[in-house]
């Protein structure tokens, strides 16, 4: 019997559909015998309706075009429906967005057709998704939510200045923000832990990274059925001078010395005001966010010695 010929579909961001280099891997792919159908977005709702006809159609693998918004559109359509990872389609990553945070911490191939080849390449594994509860409804994440001073500069960054400057953008509208940083006030609950105060940035990733490869979460992984959860306070007194000290040894080690860091299956966030958590480039206004890693969610494709994978010690819920 004739081996079955792969068959995938492309969800594709309008912004990149002109993309010659796309065009060109998907050609390729196509000669060495892969069916590749290419879907294009152009308004809210395209990637559910897609990812819906592919699991119609059969699809073995649904790529996201895009960036960790796309990202987390087609692998929360995937996750809205009712079959189980493995009845579903395998999802893999084309990163074509400005920031391109979650494929940076995967280390997924830059270009088109290498990145396609993975594919071919790497079978796919079980991932975790986070389900981000607000207002009754349960939001997928597939890379990171973030609230606080990163949330500004994420929702404030204009399209253009995106297209202009890549990740730089981000950086260049942080800066401007400085010295109007307004500390939220919140309460955060989960297994064996419950902390109260102000803060000026939190994270619960499933990724490591937003905002242009700021590593909020830098230990998270995928598949460990935990999120991991980073909360900034204010910077003052004794915090400010810690961060001050820590700074000549790089970012991310100024960072470690001032936040405050736990890996859990679940969180739950609390405020008097609506507080705004950005779900993978989807801002989103709630007093209470219950958030919790559902183990396994997706299969997905991604490279052998990827850092996001490998299953660490799990915390009993």
């Amino acid at each position: 019997m004739a081996a079955k010929h792969p068959h995938w579909r492309l969800i594709l961001n309008g912004k990149a559909a002109g993309d010659e280099a796309v065009r060109a891997a998907v050609a390729a792919l196509r000669a060495d015998g892969v069916a590749v159908d290419v879907r294009v977005t152009w308004e809210a709702g395209d990637a559910a309706r897609y990812a819906d006809e592919a699991v119609g159609d059969g699809v073995d693998t649904l790529v996201a075009g895009g960036g960790d918004g796309t990202l987390g559109a087609v692998a929360g359509a995937l996750a809205e429906r009712a079959e189980a990872a493995d009845a579903l389609p395998a999802l893999g990553l084309l990163a074509l967005g400005t920031a391109n945070d979650f494929a940076t911490a995967a280390g997924l191939p830059v270009a088109p057709e290498a990145a396609l080849r993975l594919l071919l390449a790497q079978p796919a594994a079980p991932i975790d998704l986070l389900c981000v509860q607000a207002d009754a409804h349960c939001h997928w994440v597939a890379n990171l939510a973030s609230g606080g001073f990163g949330t500004e500069v994420t929702t404030e960054t204009p399209d253009g200045l995106k297209s202009l400057l890549g990740g730089l953008a981000y950086v260049v509208t942080g800066l401007s923000r400085v010295g109007r940083i307004e500390p939220q006030r919140a309460r955060l609950q989960g297994p064996g832990f419950d902390w109260a105060g102000d803060f000026i940035a939190l994270a619960l990733g499933n990724g490591r990274q937003a905002g242009g490869g700021q590593p909020l979460c830098p230990q998270a992984r995928v598949d460990d059925g935990l999120l991991d959860l980073t909360v900034v306070p204010p910077l003052e007194g004794e915090l400010l001078s810690a961060m001050g000290t820590a700074v000549a040894d790089g970012q991310q080690a100024a960072l470690d010395r001032v936040a405050i860091r736990r890996r859990l299956p679940w969180v739950v966030l609390e405020a008097d005001a609506p507080l705004t958590l950005n779900l993978d480039g989807e801002p989103v206004a709630a007093r209470r966010f219950r958030v919790d890693c559902v183990p396994g969610r997706l299969r997905m494709h991604l490279p052998a010695d990827c850092p996001l994978r490998g299953v660490a010690d799990k915390v009993v819920a």
